[in-house]
């Protein structure tokens, strides 16, 4: 009988766990220390933009992911982000030529990876 029992606590919390996992990289999960409603919406920052890159972002899963990259990249002056969350891509518009190094480090500061940068 507690055979029984421990079984069943453990399948339903190995359910739990996985679809957990799931909503998770689905990008519907709060993975960041928030979730859903909790996020916090960006201030639009708005530049004329003279240049265009392309961010490919590796390890972004929510909007929390999203806005932290987002306010890194909108720290750098001259820069205004906006981060589609399912291409994993971010599109930064410059008011000036911005070297290719601060913005990959902008995003590793967020705790990301830039798979490449196009023009």
């Amino acid at each position: 009988m507690a055979t029984a029992i421990v079984v069943g606590v453990l399948i339903i919390i190995g359910y739990l766990s996985l679809r957990s996992g799931v909503k998770h990289f689905k990008g519907e999960g709060g993975c960041c220390g928030g979730g859903g409603d909790s996020v916090p919406k960006q201030k639009k920052k708005k530049v004329e933009a003279l240049y265009t890159k392309i961010i490919t972002i590796e390890g972004m899963h929510c909007d929390n992911c999203k806005n932290s990259v987002e306010r890194n990249i909108n720290e750098i002056e001259g820069a205004s982000a906006r981060v589609h969350l399912k291409k994993k891509q971010a599109v930064v518009e410059m008011d000036r030529e911005i070297p290719d190094e601060a913005l990959i480090e902008a995003v590793e500061n967020a705790g990301f990876e830039v798979l490449k940068i196009e023009r």
